[in-house]
């Protein structure tokens, strides 16, 4: 017999007065389920519930105002009414009239309004506010919520549906975190979900001013305990779903790699330099997963020029001495060339076979690679996301890299488990180059173990960051002349002008025209626009010194190592992230040379603005960089809003709610742990995250 759905599943048209033109216009604000309704939680509160003198009320305050009509007067432009109390008066504004209103609004009248206060020389007024005959109880008193909403639906109507979800649910309920997990969890949090959702919809008024303002505050900024309980059971799912997708990739058997490799003794004996104690750290917890029938996820962190690639090279050697294949996976063609060079450069010589799959290659060449990489006679292939493709088959894919992990959502990696031999599932080696907070990593790679690079190589050359007001803009252009005529190169980056590819390249090409006009050295542009080939030869010129001072987009943010360039201009350097900034910072330094980067901004700055520039100029560490980072701007400019919009949170926010994560993944362990609490875990991941069936067996 089949399973009656639980009430918070049903679709949103379930509820009375929905069809399918309403559940359009909702589905654009995300709300689906009658579930969704319920998260669908205010943006703020109005206070009904007292009324206010006139001579107490201030510009831009809601307020509920009542008084006695005093005066009336109808015009072309509208009507106009004075509403007076013991303590002032104030103007109400009418620009549409109606016969109720005109009824309503006469002299003498005892009128109740709500609405925005505006105070100017015409002294206060209110414009088309809520009215009603005071006494009569029309007007909906008390704290109204305020929710985010889309043109055709209003706020009456949302308030309405709200209410309507919430009775719906109060049947089944909802089947979340019961009182003694979250006392044991120690989060000082207590009941169940549903009565802390109508707490949030339908708050209680309070007796006293001080306590009634400290309610909207904790709601509004989300602290409030009723907040708290939504957000720690939102927390639960995901990291519920993350143990469940670890699992799912455990359930297949990955090759066992021998923990002695005499290719990575070869390689490491071929290099000019000795690896750092960090990097042969995690190695070696990457070679101990490999030993093991249990496949690898692991996603390896380390500041800019911390020497990741090279850890995964040597990590690969130990696949390949097992016979095995590896796949290295970049998010762009230019990097994926970039690991190319290094690959051929360190394996080669080796005599192991490296190939690649571009989107650039002819169909005889595709075709050609395809059928080597079939018969395992390629060894490493690296690509772009084409690696995924169905038409890519491998003979023996044993360790598959990902280079740039952020910008590959979770789906497509675990797509990756399939292309493994008979059944089984390749280890995944991930790598970062944007140093990622412990709390954002727990949010987005949850399922994964974490190794840090946390120490560079000691040829890096500290660099020193400066920041100057475009005025000196010249000033700058001198420094460029004098650095590339004592031998050595630069970079001058030119950051989006807004959110136009078009704009973007117009501003490097301009930027690049002046520069080659003003400056008696060989320049190079490159941008996003360009063909890859066209980007690669330049890239080319500059690293083999054919060209001085390469002007650039942020296409140059990874993936270019140019050890004599020891000067970056980046203009506008108010408009990038930090970490953006500290990864483009990171293209210097890389040689013997003292480095520098000069930080270009605009005036006005406002004091965040300044703030971040100066985090910038006082610190090299890029792991303190991307904290301030996430804590100023947000998971969504640290990592990109396309790829922080995977984790798909309602309510929670990694910087403010960091306590309740690392409680919540402590419940999440416990919940999976045991088959008789499987069934509570299914249902909190099934009613969050319903998509997560697609990719869950459990």
């Amino acid at each position: 017999m089949t399973k009656p759905v639980m009430t918070i599943h049903l679709p949103v048209t379930a509820l009375s007065g929905v069809g399918q033109a309403l559940a359009g216009r909702l589905a654009e604000l995300g709300i689906h389920r009658i579930f969704d309704m319920l998260l669908h939680l205010p943006r703020d509160y109005e206070d009904r519930s007292r009324v206010i003198a006139i001579k107490d009320v201030s510009h831009g305050m809601s307020a509920l105002v009542a008084g006695v009509v005093t005066w009336v007067e109808k015009s072309c432009t509208g009507l106009s009414v004075t509403l007076e109390d013991a303590t002032g008066e104030i103007t109400l504004r009418f620009f549409h009239t109606y016969p109720s209103l005109l009824t309503t609004m006469t002299v003498g009248a005892k009128i109740t309004v709500f609405g925005e206060i505006k105070v100017s020389r015409y002294g206060t007024q209110m414009s088309h506010p809520d009215y009603h005959l005071t006494g009569t109880k029309k007007l909906e008193s008390g704290l109204l919520p305020i929710y985010p909403t889309i043109k055709g639906i209003n706020q009456n109507k949302l308030r309405q549906l709200v209410r309507l979800a919430l009775t719906a649910v109060q049947q089944d309920g909802i089947h979340g975190l019961s009182e003694t997990q979250l006392k044991a969890a120690g989060v000082g949090l207590t009941g169940d979900l549903l009565p802390a959702l109508k707490a949030v919809h339908l708050p209680e008024m309070h007796a006293d001013i001080f306590s009634q303002t400290a309610l909207l505050a904790g709601l509004k900024d989300r602290t409030h305990p009723a907040c708290r309980r939504i957000i720690i059971e939102e927390l639960v799912a995901h990291q519920v779903s993350f143990l469940f997708r670890r699992n799912n990739v455990y359930q297949h058997k990955a090759p066992k790699c021998d923990p002695i490799s005499p290719l990575a003794k070869q390689l490491a004996a071929s290099l000019p330099f000795e690896l750092t104690a960090a990097q042969k750290r995690v190695i070696d917890e990457a070679v101990s997963d490999m030993a093991t029938s249990r496949p690898m996820l692991r996603l390896i962190q380390g500041d800019v020029g911390a020497g990741k690639t090279l850890v995964a090279a040597m990590t690969a050697c130990y696949a390949l001495d097992s016979g095995w294949q590896v796949a290295v996976m970049a998010p762009t063609e230019i990097l994926a060339e970039q690991h190319l060079i290094n690959f051929q450069k360190w394996f080669e010589p080796l005599e192991i076979g490296v190939g690649w799959l571009a989107g650039k290659q002819t169909a005889k060449e595709r075709t050609a690679a395809l059928d080597a990489i079939r018969k395992n006679q390629i060894q490493i292939v690296v690509g772009t996301h084409a690696l995924f493709s169905d038409t890519v088959v491998f003979a023996k894919l044993g360790l598959v890299i990902i280079d740039e992990q952020h910008r590959f959502g979770v789906e497509q990696r675990l797509r990756l488990t399939n292309k493994g031999v008979s059944g089984g599932a390749p280890h995944q080696l991930a790598m970062t180059a944007t140093p990622i907070p412990r709390t954002l990593a727990m949010s987005m790679y949850g399922d994964m173990d974490v190794s840090i690079i946390d120490e560079l190589p000691p040829n890096r050359t500290p660099i020193t960051t400066v920041t100057i007001n475009r005025d000196r803009r010249d000033e700058v252009i001198e420094r460029i002349q004098d650095n590339c005529q004592a031998g050595k190169q630069a970079y001058w980056v030119c950051p989006l002008v807004e959110e136009s590819s078009a704009l973007d390249v117009q501003s490097a090409q301009l930027t690049y025209e002046d520069l080659t006009n003003r400056l008696d050295i060989r320049t190079g542009l490159v941008h996003g626009k360009m063909k890859a080939a066209d980007k690669q030869a330049v890239m080319q010129a500059f690293k083999a010194g054919d060209i001085d001072l390469l002007i650039a987009t942020t296409v140059i943010e990874v993936g270019v190592d140019v050890p004599n360039a020891s000067l970056m201009v980046i203009e506008n350097a108010e408009r990038l992230g930090l970490s953006q900034l500290h990864q483009l910072r990171g293209r210097v330094g890389r040689g013997s040379a003292k480095s520098f980067c000069v930080l270009l901004y605009q005036l006005p700055l406002s004091p965040t603005g300044i703030e971040r520039l100066n985090v910038l100029k006082d610190s090299t560490d890029g792991f303190v960089i991307a904290q301030k980072d996430l804590e100023l701007r947000g998971a969504g400019e640290l990592l990109g809003k396309r790829q922080t919009g995977d984790m798909g949170y309602y309510l929670a926010d990694i910087v403010r709610d960091e306590a309740l994560l690392e409680a919540a993944g402590d419940i999440a362990r416990q919940l999976i742990k045991t088959s008789d609490k499987l069934p509570t875990a299914l249902a909190i991941m099934n009613t969050w995250l319903p998509e997560s069936k697609d990719y869950v067996n459990v």
